[in-house]
């Protein structure tokens, strides 16, 4: 589930506690969780719900000034849901990606990750072509970076969310940048 930087901010100041998708299926459950840029939201509720149950009270928790714009903002295909979330704390991932220069340790547990990424990959080791070409083109949208290296945009994305999950990238507006802690490693 996305969210625009906009209502990221409003979610933090507390003025979004609705989302509204239509799906094919969820992509969220209730009494789960979800990292964003804002933090980690707990997921309270996800219901089925008609056009006809959304109020501009909905709209406006949601981040729409009202009822018809938030219903324009939405796909026209797929079922709708209501999203009810709370904002439960910061994303664990941004100490992570501070945490610079790396022990030992630290070293080791991330060349073991990624040597398990590369021994999967059914493309060929990629960690650390990765990691460089972002460390040299920041701010690249990720299209570009994967037709760089002959690959297909979303599974070029999946790649770069594991290194995100370990500290090592943080995703911008547009584009990949390295955290202190990915030039830290890169330097080695």
């Amino acid at each position: 589930m996305l969210f625009r930087q906009e209502t990221l901010q409003r979610i933090q100041a507390g003025e979004v506690t609705l989302a509204f998708r239509r799906w094919r299926r969820p992509t969220v459950k209730a009494g789960g969780t979800l990292r964003t840029r804002a933090g980690v939201l707990a997921i309270e509720s996800v219901e089925q719900v008609g056009e006809e149950a959304i109020s501009d009270a909905d709209a406006r928790r949601a981040g729409a000034p009202d009822r018809r714009a938030l219903l324009a903002s939405l796909r026209a295909d797929g079922t709708l849901y209501r999203i009810a979330f709370r904002l439960e704390g910061p994303d664990p991932r941004v100490a992570l990606r501070e945490r610079a220069p790396l022990d030992a340790g630290e070293r080791a547990e991330i060349d073991a990750r990624l040597a398990r990424f590369d021994a999967a990959s059914r493309h060929g080791p990629w960690t650390r072509r990765v990691l460089e070409l972002i460390a040299e083109r920041p701010a690249t949208l990720a299209a570009d970076l994967a037709a760089e290296l002959g690959r297909e945009k979303a599974p070029f994305k999946a790649d770069v969310r594991k290194l995100k999950e370990l500290g090592l990238t943080e995703s911008l507006e547009k584009g990949y940048r390295l955290s202190p802690r990915g030039r830290s490693y890169l330097k080695g």
